[in-house]
């Protein structure tokens, strides 16, 4: 009986140390279950590894798997000539002669560091940008052999370089699709640059259970109007429930507006009237006021709108013709509304500061024609702007200088404008069609 007894816990013992039952995806020899999907960079294998060397023309060159996975983790590693671009694809599809869907970059540029950031190929650009994630940006090494990993299970999307956590993304755009090793096209002076892959191996079987441990780096939620488990966890809740106008009122009414303002398969919308400001429905603010709080909004601009996202907002101080009075996150097209040549310096630009701090969008980018992600932050009197994961502005309120940026701007009429303590968040009707989803936040502890 004790015999039996010692055998049973010998059994589960290794059950529960055994590691996950890898399936190599390269034999070193030859290219079997593997596929070129688009481009014209020649894959070879040369010394063990897939070598692909850069070239000047045609889109973008990728090597794929002949099979599609759906849930895996999946490791690599991959040494890189400096100044070449790559990534790795996986979940991912065809359209013609093109690839889309998520990648694992590999980014050899000093400045950026974004190697193990996520981006949606031929889609929806960057999904995960490292800018979230400072260890993450320092695991790439140079000129070195560096290991990548991918964990796909679920709706959920995590990536490690060097065994540093780099990514954590929800999304459910893609559940299945095949993996691939990708060439970038390059300049003339970098057609001799390329990458070597080697050690690719997946696992399949029970996935979930071997993801690493959870790590607390930063969340991107991407699916509609939903707060992730971790986020709620976090502190997370939808601010806009995406179905009704619970929450929210008109900046000048105990209602909601009555006119100018719609709900359309989970979208906020503001409807077009010519691009008068606060003539319609006027603009929209929360029931409750805000103090310390992070807030994450996606926009989508019809071409040369207008709008503005506003926080510390308090109308029963400060009664306005038009538009009501609050630090104003721009939303703008740079390029076709006239309000972007006004002010000083750019600062009635996209993600700007209104009238007063223009934001510099030097490393960031905007999607015209798609969706776009506003987060601000605002712990105590420090205040940030980003504009699609990047930092585009930074300032403190409550001091001589930003004293002496308000005393020369519209606002400088407003007493204490910008320094009060806590207000509603604005949703501003500015006459033009602009759609508002995914509004999150995310409130920190009072300020002492």
């Amino acid at each position: 009986m004790r015999k039996n007894i010692l055998l049973v816990a010998a059994c589960l013992l290794t059950a529960c140390t055994q590691g996950p039952k890898w399936e190599t995806l390269f034999n070193g020899k030859d290219l079997s279950g593997w596929k070129q999907v688009s481009g014209q960079a020649k894959f070879e294998v040369v010394d063990g590894c897939i070598q692909a060397k850069a070239v000047t023309s045609g889109p973008n060159s990728f090597l794929a798997t002949e099979k599609e996975y759906g849930d895996f983790i999946f490791e690599y590693e991959f040494k890189v000539d400096d100044g070449f671009n790559s990534g790795v694809q996986v979940r991912s599809h065809t359209n013609g002669n093109h690839v889309y869907g998520y990648q694992l970059e590999i980014d050899t540029s000093p400045v950026r560091r974004w190697t193990g950031g996520l981006y949606d190929e031929a889609r929806r650009f960057w999904l995960y940008p490292l800018t979230f994630n400072q260890p993450g940006r320092d695991a790439f090494k140079a000129g070195e052999w560096n290991k990548g990993r991918i964990e796909c299970v679920g709706n959920r999307i995590r990536s490690f370089i060097n065994d540093i956590p780099c990514t954590d993304l929800i999304d459910d755009a893609d559940a299945t699709g095949f993996i691939a090793l990708q060439s970038h096209t390059m300049g003339p002076n970098d057609i001799d640059k390329g990458v070597l892959f080697r050690n690719i191996r997946i696992c399949t079987k029970d996935p979930q259970k071997y993801m690493k441990p959870e790590n607390g780096v930063y969340q991107v939620n991407a699916i509609v109007n939903t707060v992730s488990e971790r986020q709620a966890e976090e502190g997370w809740r939808l601010l806009w429930d995406g179905k009704t106008t619970e929450g929210w009122r008109s900046a000048k009414a105990e209602g909601f507006p009555e006119k100018g303002w719609s709900i359309e398969s989970g979208q906020l919308i503001v409807a077009e009237n010519g691009g008068e400001e606060s003539t319609n429905g006027g603009d929209i603010i929360t029931i409750d006021q805000y103090e310390n709080f992070w807030l994450t909004v996606d926009f989508f601009l019809k071409p040369g709108a207008n709008s503005g996202i506003k926080y510390f907002v308090r109308p029963d101080l400060y009664e306005s013709e038009g538009s009501a009075i609050g630090c104003e996150y721009q939303i703008l097209d740079d390029a076709r509304h006239p309000d972007a040549k006004l002010g000083v310096s750019g600062n009635r630009t996209l993600a700007s500061l209104y009238d007063l701090i223009p934001a510099d969008k030097s490393e960031a980018w905007f999607r015209m024609g798609q969706w776009n992600t506003a987060l601000i932050k605002v712990e105590g009197d420090h205040v940030e702007h980003w504009l699609n994961g990047v930092p585009v502005l930074k300032y403190d309120r409550n001091n001589q200088m930003f004293n002496a940026l308000v005393a020369y701007s519209k606002y400088k009429n407003w007493k204490d404008f910008g320094n009060h303590r806590k207000g509603h968040i604005l949703l501003q009707d500015h006459g033009n069609e602009v759609r508002y989803r995914n509004i999150l936040i995310r409130e920190l502890p009072a300020s002492e």
